[in-house]
């Protein structure tokens, strides 16, 4: 059983030789070949030379395409600062919606179009090329409010859901049907799953999670679904409150950070949500020993009960020793469902 075949098979309810292994690693990949970081957000075969390597020295199931937030963003024209070795940043001062009138002339970017997104295409065709069918191809795409954060800028458009609710549905809409665009090229390029970040759901509270977010979030998942997509839902932050809504949305893989029990995300999900995480990356995987790291991955294991999937909460930090995330990846490599 190969890793695409693993992830597939335990996704669909078959029985697994292990559980599968998909940490988030992005920094960490980009370390691991030398490179530069803005190099590996803006050039596809950076990325993809990075992400084999690093699934291939941990034993990883999966590549993916996730970078920085600011594919989507910045292919619609907003202001996007690059630096040498760490993340893109959106520069909110100077928010492409500042004005809520752009958004009736703000047009879809073609994904195919030459830019941001186009690259993340670029590189699923590549990672079909070096790995086959040997490992799990994984996509990304932004969720609704994470993306109408990236436009309108986050502080703003948390007044917005008060002052303006009907521009925010507007905004929303828009970007499900981006998405659902750019999903829709991942998937046709070979993209066996697609991730959907959308931290800024974890800032706000379940009534406005339920009256605003959710019911996008859900057209978006749905719309990928009938693409014949997968998709695995990460939201960064103390997601406590929402639990129930993220786990009903009928995603195959929910991400769990760390600030979010799994014991409670078990209980409230769907029967059979697989869920992965949520191990502390900081102080436990980064700062931790060995020894932590496996005893924290049993306990994971333990909470989530059979339907799990190996991971840490968020993204491996870049100097994340060796020998811990080793320990992580031997936990799966041991351990069966």
């Amino acid at each position: 059983m190969n890793s695409r075949e693993r992830v597939l098979a335990h996704i669909a309810g078959q029985p697994v030789d292990r559980l599968p292994l998909m940490p988030i690693t992005m920094m960490l990949a980009c370390q691991g070949i030398g490179a530069r970081y803005r190099d590996y957000c803006t050039d596809y075969r950076v990325l993809v030379e990075g992400q084999i390597h690093v699934a291939e020295t941990y034993g990883f199931d999966y590549v993916n395409t996730m970078s920085d937030p600011a594919r989507e963003a910045a292919d619609c024209g907003a202001a996007i600062e690059y630096f040498e070795n760490q993340p893109v940043a959106i520069l909110e001062d100077q928010a492409l919606l500042t004005e809520k009138t752009t958004l009736a002339t703000l047009k879809i970017p073609d994904p195919l179009g030459g830019g941001r997104m186009h690259n993340g295409i670029r590189a699923i065709g590549l990672f079909k090329e070096r790995v086959g069918n040997e490992k799990m191809v994984e996509g990304w795409v932004e969720g609704p409010i994470a993306e109408a954060s990236d436009l309108r800028g986050i502080n703003t458009l948390m007044t917005d859901f008060f002052d303006d609710p009907v521009f925010v549905k507007d905004l929303f809409a828009f970007v499900v049907e981006m998405e659902l665009r750019f999903a829709r090229e991942q998937i046709q390029a070979g993209a066996d799953m697609i991730g959907m970040g959308d931290a800024a759901a974890s800032l706000v509270g379940p009534q406005i999670y339920e009256e605003f977010v959710w019911p996008y979030e859900k057209q978006l998942v749905d719309g990928i679904h009938a693409m014949g997509g997968r998709v695995r839902l990460h939201i960064c932050g103390n997601t406590r409150r929402i639990l129930k809504g993220m786990g009903s949305l009928g995603c195959e893989v929910v991400d769990l950070d760390s600030l979010a029990a799994l014991s409670d995300a078990r209980q409230q999900a769907a029967p059979g949500q697989i869920l992965l995480g949520n191990m502390n990356p900081v102080t436990i995987l980064r700062n931790g020993t060995p020894e932590l790291v496996t005893q924290v991955a049993a306990e994971c294991h333990r909470q989530a009960g059979s339907r799990f999937i190996v991971g840490a909460g968020c993204e491996v930090p870049r100097d994340t020793p060796p020998e811990n995330l080793r320990a992580l990846c031997e936990y799966a490599r041991h351990h069966a469902p």
